[in-house]
């Protein structure tokens, strides 16, 4: 196959980034993009490593002149989210991701791109690769498996990097230094589903929630799109009261940093009432749509028959099961009082699926104020500890506090006037950045995070602005070449 995107600038970038998108990286199964990434690097007869837990760590010698400079680190995940449309067959650890060119964006055909993080990576790429960017010393590390637990990042050891100033390259808003974000907790509820027989004089039906945008649950929160598990447990909470139906099988969601665009559940409903289903269905439709438009305009709930199946849930904790959901806190919890237009606090009801005789339901809950993520993690627990439910959160990771007298912060902020025009906004973020976790490890690093235009990561939607990729590029270079000296 060709690249399609053999013609965009900086050719560098472009062509690394078309290379990582052939090589298959869901998370926890980055193999091939390892040997990718340890291979390039070799091949530049440059210092190429993987430590313990599966990080690719990368090392320059500094440029003619540029040895008394202070070292850098360009940082970023070499795993993506491998999200499909639900009519496109893809297989991850096989299939190669399908760039193309949308007029002014670089978008994947019915998947998620990869552009999170694989913009970073490529840049980091193309500066390893470069034989005329000034720099210092110079160390590239890529993380794995950012996306489901920042297992690279925990795992990393303190003393592996020898530099002290950290780019993080996994930021969405272009011209925006980030100097801070959230931290975050998983929480994990399990129902034991007490399967029984079929009850006799019932029907089938699937009930399909699909359409939605979805989108990162840190980044797009605040947009206050559908939750899919949210509406379909809606409905079933109403279903269960008006036509006493059947719970058989549950998926909705499949990764928790992502709102959920698309749940299925099958019920059984007894003959009687399977002449009204159809229509409350449609009814329950047409009031979300209502509610929605505005941001998910392509929202479809759908009921058709379905195969009988062997066992459906029993009454009890059906019953149990959906009014926890249903009651779950879900979505922005505060806004921060302090950043104007900061989400302080969420929760993304992420999954709800039926495994064996199990139900597991699992959250990502975040807030940049420790003891604020704690309450909302108790409040939660309370929700499925009243429903019987086995309730377990992890230990989390920390936020990351801005420091606001950084120096690669200043040198970034000069160097965007000559990219821009103007000087770098200064923001800090909802979504969990790495850069709390490494900061844990190596407390001298001075950080910042910064990275082309982005959107819709973590959906099928998910596209980088052309045009941003060469200015965030430039601004690397000139970062590179004004670090400051030791």
């Amino acid at each position: 196959m060709s690249n399609p995107l053999s013609n965009l600038e900086p050719k560098a970038v472009w062509e690394y980034f078309y290379q990582l998108t052939q090589v298959p990286r869901p998370s926890k199964h980055e193999e091939k993009v390892r040997k990718f990434l340890l291979d390039f690097g070799k091949n530049l007869g440059l210092e190429a490593c993987v430590d313990e837990i599966g990080n690719v760590i990368i090392r320059k010698p500094a440029t003619h002149g540029m040895e008394n400079r202070r070292g850098v680190i360009l940082q970023g995940h070499m795993d993506m989210v491998p999200q499909a449309n639900s009519d496109v067959r893809h297989d991850w650890l096989a299939d190669p991701v399908q760039p193309r060119v949308d007029g002014e964006w670089v978008k994947a055909t019915g998947t998620t791109l990869g552009a999170d993080n694989g913009m970073g990576v490529a840049t980091a790429m193309a500066v390893l690769a470069s034989k005329d960017i000034a720099h210092g010393p110079l160390e590239a590390l890529f993380t794995c498996d950012e996306e489901t637990g920042m297992t690279g990042a925990n795992g990393i050891k303190s003393g592996v990097l020898q530099g002290n100033i950290l780019i993080n390259c996994d930021y969405e808003d272009e011209g925006e230094l980030c100097v801070g974000c959230a931290g975050g907790i998983n929480g994990s509820f399990t129902f034991d589903a007490k399967l029984k027989l079929i009850p006799e004089h019932h029907k089938a039906f699937k009930i399909s929630v699909i359409g939605l945008r979805g989108g990162h649950s840190g980044i797009d929160i605040n947009l206050e799109r559908g939750n899919a598990n949210k509406i379909i447990f809606r409905y079933l909470n109403s279903a269960l009261s008006k036509f006493n139906i059947h719970l058989a099988d549950i998926q909705g969601g499949s990764l928790r940093n992502a709102i959920p665009r698309e749940a299925f559940a099958t019920i059984l409903v007894p003959d009687f009432y399977v002449d009204k289903i159809a229509a409350d269905v449609a009814e329950y439709e047409q009031i979300v749509k209502s509610e929605l438009n505005s941001v998910d305009p392509d929202l479809q709930i759908k009921i058709e028959h379905a195969e009988m199946p062997e066992k459906v849930i029993s009454d009890g904790v059906c019953s149990r099961l959906t009014k926890a959901v249903y009651a779950c806190p879900n979505g922005v919890a505060r806004m921060s009082t302090d950043v104007e237009g900061l989400v302080e606090t969420s929760n993304n009801l992420a999954i709800v699926k039926l495994d064996g005789d199990k139900v597991q339901i699992k959250c990502l809950l975040r807030s940049s104020v420790e003891t604020a993520k704690t309450a909302l993690a108790e409040q939660i627990g309370c929700v499925f500890h009243l429903a019987d439910a086995d309730v377990v959160f992890d230990e989390g990771y920390p936020g990351w506090k801005p420091n606001m007298k950084s120096e690669i912060l200043d040198v970034m902020r000069h160097t965007s006037i000559s990219v821009f025009g103007k000087e770098a906004e200064i923001k800090a973020v909802h979504a969990g950045l790495e850069c709390g976790i490494l900061g844990s490890k190596y407390p001298n690093w001075d950080m910042v995070a910064c990275g082309p235009h982005l959107v819709h990561p973590h959906s099928p939607d998910e596209a980088v602005n052309i045009a941003s990729v060469e200015r965030f590029y430039r601004w690397i270079i000139e970062t590179l070449k004004n670090i400051p000296e030791k």
